[in-house]
């Protein structure tokens, strides 16, 4: 493992435009639990699992019932004030502030990354700390509107100043991903030259898309033969790390270049020393 550490932090320092995905693998060493893993939310609780799926049919039937339904009761994912961004996180950061890394798209709707201090960011499933209005796009932070208070008035649901009305700014089931999230994540996706990706089963679509989409970016590389003769050929342009506590479709596909099994916010501080000692 030590050697794969080390390979990636030097894949790293060479790349000229690195960018890492994560999911819930990250989020869990900080205490969130995730949704289908053995202890998931909806394991523990399948109805729990259907009534996500109607989240979105019901914003759009009526808002108004939607909005009571949120404020009725906690979030699923706990009280995500009361969880801290782990080293993990914090690595992530490290690595920008080191100019290596260049953006980071999550999936996860905590917002720990933003909270440890990550500033190119994509959140592709929104946020539990936003709100969005569904007309325009803008979002808002959740205290930014006093939606207690608008409980209270009979005022909900949450309206924008263009009139389109608010929702939380996670992405529910049956949801179009945000048009900018999308749009930015796949240019992102098919700029880097590394894309290291961090505690992610690889199996929600479209994310887990980025990474094939990373993998058809080729360029022209030219190679000596044992005659002496030239040739051009066509290698991927992406060098894909995974950072993963096991085995992904990404590794078994191919699609990754090399995993490094374990936890997140155990290799990848390691990886920021060795890119620091390099």
């Amino acid at each position: 493992m030590k050697d794969l550490i080390k390979k990636a932090a030097e894949d790293l320092k060479n790349a000229k435009y690195a960018i890492a995905l994560t999911g819930a693998g990250i989020s869990t060493e900080s205490g969130v639990p995730d949704f289908r893993g053995p202890s998931g939310i909806w394991t523990k609780d399948p109805e729990a699992e259907t009534r996500a799926y109607q989240s979105y049919g019901k914003f759009l039937e009526d808002p108004k019932a939607y909005w009571e339904d949120r404020l009725r009761g906690p979030s699923l994912l706990g009280d995500l004030e009361k969880v801290e961004p782990n080293p993990g996180h914090y690595a992530l950061v490290d690595l920008e502030k080191m100019g290596i890394l260049k953006c980071v798209i999550t999936q996860n709707v905590d917002g720990l990354h933003e909270r440890a201090g990550s500033r190119n960011l994509i959140e592709y499933h929104g946020s539990y700390l936003k709100l969005r209005c569904s007309q325009c796009g803008s979002r808002f932070g959740i205290k930014e509107i006093d939606l207690e208070k608008l409980r209270r008035e009979e005022k909900l649901p949450p309206l924008c100043k263009c009139e389109g009305v608010i929702k939380l700014d996670v992405v529910h089931f049956r949801e179009p991903i945000p048009v900018d999230a999308a749009r930015k994540s796949q240019e992102e996706a098919w700029r880097c030259d590394l894309m290291l990706i961090c505690g992610t089963s690889a199996v929600v679509y479209p994310f887990a898309q980025l990474p094939r989409l990373a993998r058809k970016h080729t360029v022209e590389k030219e190679t000596e033969t044992e005659s002496g003769l030239f040739l051009v050929k066509q290698v991927p342009a992406t060098t894909i790390i995974e950072v993963n506590a096991g085995p992904t479709p990404l590794t078994e596909e191919g699609i990754s270049d090399y995993l490094i099994q374990g936890k997140t916010g155990e290799i990848l501080p390691e990886i920021v020393q060795e890119a620091k000692a390099l």
